[in-house]
């Protein structure tokens, strides 16, 4: 808590040379990431091209099957094409590489040099602070000692000890402090010296890296790309109707949107948790999605999920849809079954009562034919079948088509 020695010089000068010390750091590690970068870019634009070979070559049949092999010829074209492509840029990289080991001897071995000179003069800075504070100490106790009004014998030595150890203490502390502002100043000038025949180098090595890279690539004679076109022509001709071909196929219509899978994907995986954002009541079958269907739920009435289950039939079984399952079970179990209701006429009747279905989700129709209803909705049912996780017909608002039997709860 006493005094503490400041020295502004040093104090200016040991900034300066923390900056030094960070940029020192900077231009190591960037010159290390740049060298790295050239040999990862060639690296990377070789394998790229053996991954899109890959993707020329066809692609049928199966290994343990020979029978089941499809001819096909592939893109021959591209294959040579990316065969020529790798030749080249080993080529390059081998062009390049004395060009690199330059950046490695003439920047990165040398920033690593002037780190450890650095990293010497920090050492030195410490154990200039360790010396001050040994200095302060001695000095604010040496202090104390005088102050007191009626010293003893005792006293009288503390001070001849402590006089001695500050006149220690002081020498090595101004030894210290002397020696780092006077060679500081010196590394400061050194450091202009030093930067600027590297900068210069690192400059003209980058040239020669990109003429070389230029000349070689602007020289490419590869029958398969055409240097006349523009690069966003050449690939929409390249590219031709492809998208659209594939965006035809059934099977890439598939997105997930947090919805459970099909009951049999499920079963196969032994999944059993419900979706989020669904009651465990229906849980169980109630939320698989039929395959190559995107099925969207936005809204979702959570109230359905603690309705009561649906009314007895005058034969006493529980009339529950193939979507709930014997989940609608668990759910009675936990009240009181109510009285069984009269059969409706309509059913005694010559001619069947419309069977109705009401929305659980939102369903936005993804492939023609299909039906698009919101949640709540009452759809008319056309034709169905006994299993939920299949695609029933039927009719809402004038339109009809088909949807997913997992979507909607029959009425009672």
């Amino acid at each position: 808590m006493g005094d503490i020695t400041k020295d502004p010089i040093f104090i200016d000068a040991e900034r300066r040379f923390a900056d030094l010390e960070n940029e020192t750091k900077k231009l190591h590690d960037e010159s290390t990431k740049y060298f790295q970068a050239i040999n990862g870019m060639l690296d990377h634009q070789i394998e790229f091209a053996k991954a899109t070979e890959e993707l020329y070559k066809p692609i049928s049949g199966r290994a343990s099957d020979p029978n089941s092999y499809v001819d096909e010829v592939g893109n021959a074209e591209g294959i040579r094409a990316c065969e020529e492509y790798q030749v080249i840029v080993q080529e390059l990289k081998a062009s390049l590489a004395p060009e690199l080991e330059l950046i490695q001897t003439r920047i990165v071995q040398p920033a690593e040099e002037l780190m450890g000179i650095v990293k010497n003069v920090r050492k030195m800075i410490t154990k200039r602070d360790h010396k001050q504070l040994d200095y302060d100490a001695t000095k604010n106790k040496m202090q104390k000692l005088q102050a007191k009004p009626d010293k003893t014998a005792k006293d009288e030595k503390a001070i001849w000890e402590t006089e001695n150890k500050l006149e220690e203490t002081t020498y090595e502390y101004n030894a210290f402090n002397d020696l780092l502002k006077e060679e500081l100043l010196r590394l400061f000038q050194l450091e202009k010296e030093f930067i600027l025949p590297l900068f210069q180098s690192f400059y003209y090595m980058q040239l020669n890296v990109f003429y070389t890279l230029h000349d070689k690539m602007q020289n490419i004679d590869i029958g398969y790309f055409d240097l006349t076109l523009d690069i966003e022509d050449a690939f929409e001709r390249k590219r031709g109707d492809i998208q659209q071909q594939a965006e035809s196929i059934s099977i890439v219509k598939f997105k997930t949107t947090g919805q459970r899978k099909p009951l049999k994907f499920q079963q196969r995986l032994g999944i059993t948790n419900g979706p989020p954002g669904r009651s465990n009541s229906t849980s169980s079958a109630g939320s698989s999605v039929p395959p190559n269907r995107r099925i969207t739920h936005d809204s979702y009435d959570t109230s359905s999920s603690s309705a009561a289950p649906p009314p007895y039939e005058a034969n006493g079984d529980l009339g529950r849809s193939a979507s709930t399952g014997s989940n609608w079970t668990s759910a009675a179990k936990g009240k009181a079954a109510p009285p069984p209701p009269k059969p409706k006429p309509g059913r005694l009747s010559a001619n069947p009562a419309v069977e109705t279905v009401t929305a659980l989700y939102d369903y936005e129709a993804q492939a023609e034919g299909d039906l698009s209803f919101s949640a709540g909705d009452t759809i008319e049912v056309v034709s169905r079948t006994e299993n939920a996780n299949e695609w029933w017909n039927g009719r809402v608002g004038g339109r009809s088509g088909q949807f997913p039997g997992n979507y909607v709860q029959l009425n009672s």
